[in-house]
C-alpha cells in the first residue's frame, strides 16, 4: 500500500513552512516538517504523524459516530489519505486543520445521520447544582442529560461544537475544517446553543 522512494530524512523544509504572517509554533513547525519528510516517502515521520493523531481523532470521531469499529475504519482511511496526498498541503492553513478536514469529510461518508457530543458553555447549569450532599449524583446526571441533548443535534452543529469545546479551534479553523464560511460556523453555533437550551430543559424537568 505504502510504495514511495526514501529520501534523506535530513532534507530541509523551511522552505515548505507556512506562509502565514504569525510564526507557527513549535508543534505546528513539527507537523510540517513530517508531512514534508512524508512526501519524500519517509514511513517513519508518517509513523510519528499517525501517532501524533490518532488519538485526536478517536477523540473527535468518537463524538461523531460512537462505533469503535467505523472510528478506526476512518482514521486509517484519513491517515491514508494524508499518506498518498500530503504533497497536496500547501501551508495555506494548520497541518491538523487539514488533517481533520480530511477526517471530516470521511466520517460524513461513513455515517450519513449518526453525531458527537459534550459542551463546556453549559457548565454553568452544573454550577447551579453545586448545593448539598446531591451534588455528584446531580453532576452524574447533568452529564447525561448535556450528551443526549447534543446526540440530539444535527451532526453539523454537534461538529461545531466539538471542535470548539474539546479541541480549542476558533470559528476561523473551524470553516476551513468545514469547508464553509466563517457566518455559517456561527449560525450552526447560534442554533446549536438555542437548541441544546431548550433540549436541556425538556430533560432535565
Amino acid at each position: 500500500m505504502l510504495h514511495k522512494e526514501n529520501h534523506d530524512e535530513n532534507s530541509s523544509v523551511d522552505a515548505d513552512l507556512p506562509r502565514s504572517g504569525a510564526k507557527p509554533s513549535h508543534v505546528e513547525s513539527r507537523e510540517v516538517q513530517l508531512i514534508n519528510r512524508i512526501v519524500q516517502g519517509d514511513l517513519q515521520a508518517f509513523d510519528a504523524l499517525y501517532r501524533i493523531f490518532f488519538p485526536r481523532l478517536t477523540r473527535f470521531l468518537d463524538r461523531m459516530t460512537r462505533s469503535a469499529t467505523l472510528i478506526e475504519e476512518i482514521v486509517n482511511d484519513t491517515m491514508l489519505v494524508v499518506w498518498q496526498k500530503a504533497d497536496t498541503y500547501n501551508g495555506s492553513c494548520k497541518v491538523s486543520t487539514w488533517i481533520f478536514s480530511i477526517a471530516y469529510r470521511k466520517a460524513l461518508k461513513a455515517i450519513r445521520g449518526v453525531d458527537e457530543p459534550l459542551d463546556a458553555d453549559f457548565e454553568h447549569i452544573a454550577a447551579e447544582t453545586n448545593s448539598g450532599p446531591e451534588h455528584e449524583i446531580n453532576q452524574r446526571q447533568l452529564q447525561t442529560c448535556v450528551s443526549r441533548a447534543l446526540d440530539a443535534l444535527p451532526i453539523e452543529q454537534r461538529t461545531v461544537v466539538n471542535l470548539t469545546y474539546y479541541h480549542g479551534m476558533g470559528y476561523q479553523e473551524i470553516a476551513e475544517t468545514m469547508k464553509c464560511p466563517v457566518n455559517t460556523i456561527k449560525t450552526r453555533m447560534f442554533h446549536a446553543r438555542k437548541r441544546l437550551k431548550n433540549l436541556l430543559a425538556s430533560v432535565m424537568e
